[in-house]
């Protein structure tokens, strides 16, 4: 997929891994829709951004509000090349702990927001992304979607983060087969411990020591580290159907 003046949709684009994405895409060249639920920080990086940068206020895995955000993108662009999801919560619970057993509501949310979200996000992304002009190779979109190294050694109390990861990976090769026959690809990044808003909250030296589990190097990654792999996987057509950890060779312990 080329680049330069293509439409890219980023889901949780307002900060972490997809802020980084949508930071690394418009300097290339790229049209850029953030779709997020924190209104005030993706309406910060569009007055940064300036042109070619809007703001969708979406929660993922809401029908109405996804297909109004890609309403929002057809009409500022006229068409979506690209899809990265990024959108995610990772709300830890045990199945059994001192307060009773797991709330179901919790666990569906996690479900929700990451699986249904990004399942919501690609459905209505390929129906756009099959009117476009046919590329080199036929191509005519790219989808990336973020799971997790818990999907495959998830810890205690991540049951509900690893299952909705899991589900990622596992939809990953199907979406790919299914979506070939339109010239479009789909692709999963699995990352390790990254030093993004969903960890930002722990004390510094909780920080260090997550970062001195990675075997090498030995330190959070980098929400560009993951933006950078984003970008390579948009430019190389043969990279299809496939999930790719990017961990640093972590593999994570029992809690």
């Amino acid at each position: 997929m080329i680049l330069k003046n293509s439409v890219a949709v980023v889901t949780g684009g307002a900060s972490g891994l997809g802020e980084a994405c949508v930071r690394n895409l418009h300097k290339l060249g790229a049209k850029v829709a953030v779709f997020d639920f924190a209104a005030p920080a993706g309406e910060k990086i569009v007055s940064e951004l300036g042109k070619d940068v809007i703001f969708a206020h979406c929660d993922v895995a809401a029908d109405e509000a996804v297909q109004s955000a890609v309403k929002k993108t057809m009409d500022a662009f006229g068409a979506i090349h690209i899809a990265v999801n990024c959108a995610g919560i990772g709300t830890p619970m045990k199945i059994l702990s001192k307060k009773g057993p797991m709330s179901l509501n919790d666990f569906n949310r996690v479900i929700q927001i990451n699986l249904i979200g990004t399942v919501n996000v690609i459905r209505l992304a390929v129906e756009q992304m099959v009117k476009n002009e046919p590329q080199e190779d036929g191509e005519r979109g790219v989808i990336i979607n973020t799971a997790s190294v818990a999907a495959f050694d998830g810890q205690i109390g991540q049951a509900a983060y690893s299952a909705s990861k899991g589900g990622i990976v596992g939809m990953t090769l199907p979406i790919a087969r299914e979506c070939a026959e339109y010239g479009i690809r789909n692709m999963t990044i699995a990352p390790g411990l990254f030093n993004t808003p969903l960890l930002q909250g722990l004390p510094p030296a909780a920080l260090e020591s997550l970062g001195k589990m990675v075997p090498f190097p030995s330190r959070l990654g980098y929400p560009d580290e993951y933006a950078r792999l984003v970008l390579h996987i948009i430019e190389n057509r043969m990279l299809n159907g496939e999930v790719i950890r990017l961990d640093g060779a972590i593999r994570m312990s029992t809690k």
